[in-house]
C-alpha cells in the first residue's frame, strides 16, 4: 500500500488510538484529533502521530482540523469518523437535550468534518472513508434510543454518500463493531480475551484500504466468534 494521510477523530484512545497506532506502523501520515490533553500527547508520543485538541461538535474545530491536515500532510487520504458516545435512557425519562448534544457529536459533527474533507477527495478522485456505527444500530434495545439512533442514521448517511461519491472513486465504508475492550462508557477491566479488541476494529479497517481500490466493502459487522466463553 502507498503511503497515505490519515484524519482519524477520537484518535486519543480506543478504537480511534488503535487506527492510529496501526497506520503508524505502516508508514502512514496520521492527524488525529481528541479532547484530553493528556491522552493525545501520550498517543503522539508512543506513535510520532500529530495530535490536536478538537471537538467535532465544534464547527469551528472542524475547520482548523482540516487547516491542520493541509499545512502538515497537504490533504487528507483516508478519513476514520471514529469519534463518539453514548447517552442511555428510557423514553418517558430521557434527557432529550442530553441526545441533543450526543447527535452533535455522532451524527452532525461527523457530517460537517466529512463535508469540509470530501471536496479535497473530488480534486484528487481518490480516497477512503470509514463511518464507525455501532450494532446497537442494527437492532435496539432497552435505554438505547439516543445512542441506537445515531448509529442507525450513520449507517443510513453512509449509503447516501456511497451512493454520491463511488463516481468519483471514493469508498465509504460503515464498520459495525459489537462489544469492543475499551473504556467506553467508563468501563475498564473487561479484559477477557475472547471479546473484541479495539486493534481488531483497526485492523478491519486497515484490511479494506489493503484492498484494490475497485472493491467496495459497503458495511463490516464485526462480531466476537465466542465472547461468553470465559478463560
Amino acid at each position: 500500500m502507498s503511503t497515505r494521510r490519515f484524519l482519524v477523530t477520537g484518535g486519543s484512545q480506543g478504537i480511534g488510538a488503535a487506527v492510529v497506532d496501526r497506520a503508524r506502523a505502516a508508514g502512514h501520515q496520521v492527524v488525529f484529533t481528541g479532547r484530553s490533553e493528556a491522552r493525545i500527547q501520550d498517543v503522539a508520543a508512543k506513535t510520532g502521530a500529530y495530535g490536536i485538541a478538537a471537538d467535532i461538535a465544534r464547527d469551528e474545530d472542524n475547520a482548523r482540523t482540516l487547516e491542520v491536515c493541509l499545512a502538515r500532510m497537504g490533504g487528507v487520504d483516508v478519513l476514520v469518523n471514529n469519534a463518539g458516545y453514548p447517552v442511555r435512557g428510557e423514553i418517558g425519562a430521557l434527557d432529550v437535550e442530553a441526545m441533543r448534544r450526543m447527535f452533535d457529536v455522532n451524527v452532525f459533527g461527523m457530517v460537517d468534518l466529512t463535508n469540509r474533507v470530501v471536496p479535497l477527495m473530488k480534486a484528487q478522485q481518490a480516497g477512503d472513508i470509514f463511518n464507525l456505527a455501532s450494532t446497537s444500530g442494527m437492532k435496539g434495545g432497552a435505554g438505547a434510543t439516543a445512542y441506537s439512533s445515531s448509529k442507525w442514521a450513520v449507517r443510513g448517511l453512509t449509503q447516501c454518500w456511497q451512493a454520491e461519491l463511488r463516481p468519483h472513486g471514493i469508498r465509504v465504508v460503515c464498520i459495525v463493531p459489537s462489544e469492543v475492550q475499551t473504556d467506553f462508557e467508563g468501563k475498564t477491566g473487561r479484559n477477557n480475551p475472547n471479546k473484541l479488541f479495539a486493534a481488531d476494529i483497526a485492523d478491519t479497517i486497515m484490511a479494506q484500504l489493503a484492498m484494490p481500490s475497485r472493491v467496495l466493502w459497503p458495511e463490516v459487522a464485526v462480531f466476537a466468534a465466542n465472547p461468553w466463553k470465559e478463560d
